[in-house]
């Protein structure tokens, strides 16, 4: 598999390698020591699915003081995907990575705990999946604005018709600076 690091050096996107011939394709998309290996060493405990209608954007999530990991990638679709560091004592706090991921490019994203997370869907529709370092807790939720001009967040509106679609709980979201993380 190809690795590369992103612009913040925690957020690594991962291109796995993929057989495929005139019938299909076959991909490994996690292997414990192999990942390890790229210095991601976590204990999954829970994977998720979501499915979304282009324009969908949900997000800037995350949970605290329960943080979770997540290794994410497209089943079906393209999503632009965002990983903002809200971590108060980080060199790159207040940073933000975007990455295209497709059932076509096959690309994985891992976002570390301490990350905000979100991602606006490109195509028809998106099946995302992904893989959770801890169990969701409700009470530990927070959510951080998608268009927060502190972060500044590029997302690329020219793909879909109109504004993003939000859930009520994603437009109440906080502003950067109310969504630190201290340790």
């Amino acid at each position: 598999m190809e690795v590369e690091h992103t612009e913040i050096p925690e957020v690594v996107l991962i291109k796995p390698v993929v057989y495929g011939d005139e019938r299909g394709y076959f991909k490994e998309t996690f292997h414990q020591q192999r990942y390890a290996e790229l210095g991601i060493e976590r204990n999954f405990v829970q994977d998720n699915v979501s499915f979304s209608s282009r324009g969908v954007l949900r997000g800037l999530h995350y949970q605290w003081p329960n943080p979770q990991g997540k290794l994410l990638y497209v089943l079906q679709g393209e999503i632009f995907d965002v990983a903002v560091d809200i971590r108060a004592n980080s060199p790159t706090f207040g940073h933000w990575v975007g990455r295209f991921l497709s059932s076509d490019n096959h690309h994985q994203l891992w976002i570390p705990e301490g990350f905000a997370h979100g991602f606006l869907v490109t195509s028809d529709t998106a099946l995302i999946t992904y893989k959770c370092t801890d169990l969701y807790h409700p009470a530990d939720e927070g959510c951080v604005q998608w268009n927060d001009p502190a972060i500044g967040i590029n997302w690329p509106l020219d793909r879909i018709e109109g504004a993003p679609s939000l859930s009520g709980k994603d437009q109440q979201g906080k502003s950067l600076a109310d969504s630190v993380l201290e340790n």
